[in-house]
């Protein structure tokens, strides 16, 4: 318990854009969030009192963040298993725990525990060799997938392999692989559920992601077009693997939407970026609904506070390698703030990097299409200064850029 307060310290691993939103919400919550910072200049580190600063890779850093706190929990997955197992032994409480944790980090001890539940997965095997390879795409057909096992995120880590050459240079440089069919997918769906020490579950509506280039551009919330029949078996499909692995806080289930149903393609163990909607989009929103999780206090609504809900990443484009172009990132902001009163605007405070993402743009609707224009030319028009010629401002001549 925090002393000056009375109420729990909930220390986060990772000083990224996930804990700088986690810590908004612990302020309305009068609760305080230790981070776990590699730099000053983290997106988390910037807002939040404390900070310490350290490695998640050394045990003696994560005992230090946990020491005193209520509960640990995580920005992301990338911590030794072994090291939260310590804590554990040590009385530290650590949600989710390691031994589930570990299906987040690893994505063959995913595939391995989807399979023994029987969960919808893609085809997949573990791969030592090219003989391994090779026979697997003569199996599935070419081209197939190759996953690092640990350590990938955002497409890095995912290769399409087309035949056993190209997989000889990729077992060299990473030794063990995770092979997948390549699904005829659909689209990308996601389906978010928290889930609590005392087994209460909440779960919010599946959503569509885009995706280019391995990372999330879009979420459209719900799903458009979705029937009722697969978005109820996407979400109980998350609350069982919740429920089977024991997860507690946050838990995102990326699937592949099939012409046969829903895939598990990855999990997420912490707040998503399919979830960054509920912060406007939802009663109770991500970053809260995971600090009252792993704080097992009773969870909050998940109802939609408009019909349509869209996120946009801002994301480093064209310019992000130079100078700005156009007009400055503070001019930026006033006129989309000026042409999009109602797009709200999330800043990471991150410097600039091709393809990072710096932060994002929430529209609230009725109209798909509308309000995803909306959201995808505010967000364009923040990273790289380009306007839409659907929002061309015509009808606001005094904050042209």
């Amino acid at each position: 318990m925090d002393p000056r307060t009375g109420l729990p310290v909930v220390a986060m691993v990772g000083g990224g854009q996930l804990s700088r939103m986690t810590h908004q919400a612990a302020i309305a919550l009068g609760q305080s969030l230790r981070v776990l910072a590699t730099d000053p200049a983290e997106s988390a580190a910037l807002v939040t009192a404390d900070v310490q600063l350290g490695d998640h890779r050394e045990l003696a850093d994560l005992q230090r963040l946990a020491e005193g706190a209520t509960v640990l929990t995580f920005d992301h997955e990338h911590v030794p298993t072994e090291h939260l197992q310590a804590l554990v032994d040590a009385g530290h409480r650590v949600a989710p725990g390691p031994a589930a944790l570990v299906h987040a980090q690893d994505k063959l001890v995913l595939r391995r525990a989807l399979a023994a539940a029987g969960e919808p997965q893609p085809a997949w095997a573990e791969a030592r060799t090219v003989h391994d390879v090779a026979a697997f795409g003569a199996e599935v057909g070419w081209p197939v997938v190759a996953k690092t096992p640990r350590g990938g995120y955002d497409g890095k880590g995912v290769f399409v392999v087309h035949g056993p050459d190209e997989a000889a240079e990729l077992l060299e440089r990473h030794g063990t692989l995770l092979v997948e069919e390549r699904v005829p997918m659909l689209r990308e769906l996601a389906a978010q559920v928290a889930r609590s020490p005392f087994g209460q579950v909440a779960v919010w509506p599946v959503v569509e992601t885009v995706q280019r280039d391995g990372v999330c551009n879009e979420v459209l919330a719900p799903a458009p077009g979705l029937s009722d029949e697969l978005a109820t078996a996407a979400q109980e499909l998350a609350v069982r693997i919740a429920d089977s692995l024991g997860v507690v806080g946050m838990l995102a289930v990326e699937l592949f939407e099939t012409a046969d149903g829903i895939l598990v393609n990855e999990l997420a163990m912490r707040p998503h970026n399919s979830g960054h909607w509920t912060i406007e989009g939802a009663r109770t929103s991500q970053f809260e609904q995971h600090l009252r999780a792993v704080l097992d206090y009773p969870l909050g609504s998940t109802a939609m506070t408009a019909p349509v809900v869209v996120m946009a990443n801002v994301l480093g484009g064209a310019t992000a390698d130079e100078d700005w172009a156009g007009p400055g990132l503070d001019e930026r902001v006033h006129h989309l703030m000026a042409h999009w009163p109602d797009v709200k605007l999330h800043w990471y405070g991150k410097t600039q990097r091709r393809g990072r993402k710096l932060g994002h743009v929430t529209a609230l609707g009725e109209d798909v299409p509308e309000v995803r224009a909306r959201a995808v030319a505010a967000a364009r028009y923040l990273a790289d200064g380009v306007v839409d010629p659907a929002f061309a401002f015509e009808h606001d001549e005094e904050h042209r850029p």
